[in-house]
């Protein structure tokens, strides 16, 4: 089984993936553990992706492409894996394409996690941790508010709003979002990959309509 998988922030990718994960026994495919390994080994690519990430930069399109390249092509490539942030952009789908096709092998599905950006919005901006280090305590003002209003359950603490959760910075990343993954979710649908799943479900709803979207001789069977 070979899965690729998108959706926009706060759609639940992480969760899903760790379940993907176990129950097919899948390896995790995600660019920024594999740019971290590359750098941590010293390898070309990593040695010129590393200053572009201590700067908080995007890495270009082509460093992406090469990196993965060079998984795929190491003596330890995955056979069945589930890839998560990549690609991101249409251009590196059709790079992955042509290594797929150098190495042998094809992707069985694109699972693309479906939900509004307003319900995205929702889910993210309301989102609440405790000021406290060494708490940290998460919470959720609609799904899972405090007993008090602003203040940590937990250790009395008050709640802050981290910047990459602000409603403002939330609609930044979906009009990125939609910029670079429309296009690509249009070049896969164009080769019958495209498995759409409501991701407003429950998580456990969720999962179950991930395995029966899957194709027949791979999915393990679902009640």
């Amino acid at each position: 089984m070979r899965l690729v998988l998108v959706g926009p922030p706060g759609s639940g990718k992480g969760t899903q993936a760790k379940r993907l994960i176990k129950t097919l026994q899948l390896t995790y495919v995600g660019t920024g553990d594999i740019l971290r390994e590359a750098i941590r080994q010293k390898t070309p690519v990593g040695r010129e992706a590393e200053p572009l990430i201590k700067q908080g930069l995007l890495v270009s399109d082509p460093l992406v492409n090469e990196v993965v390249a060079e998984l795929f092509r190491g003596p330890h490539r995955p056979e069945r894996f589930v890839l998560d942030g990549y690609p991101r952009t249409y251009a590196q789908a059709v790079a992955f394409d042509a290594l797929m096709r150098q190495q042998f092998l094809k992707l069985d599905a694109v699972i693309n996690l479906a939900i509004e950006d307003e319900e995205v919005v929702s889910r993210i901006s309301f989102r609440r941790i405790c000021s406290n280090a060494a708490c940290g305590a998460p919470y959720h003002l609609h799904a899972n508010p405090p007993k008090q209003p602003n203040i940590c359950d937990l250790c009395g603490a008050p709640l802050m709003c981290r910047d990459d959760d602000k409603e403002e910075t939330v609609r930044r990343r979906l009009v990125e979002f939609h910029k670079n993954t429309d296009a690509l979710l249009d070049h896969y649908e164009r080769q019958n990959l495209v498995r759409n799943i409501d991701s407003t479900e429950p998580v456990d709803v969720i999962f179950d309509n991930i395995l029966k979207s899957l194709p027949a001789e791979h999915a393990p069977r679902v009640a």
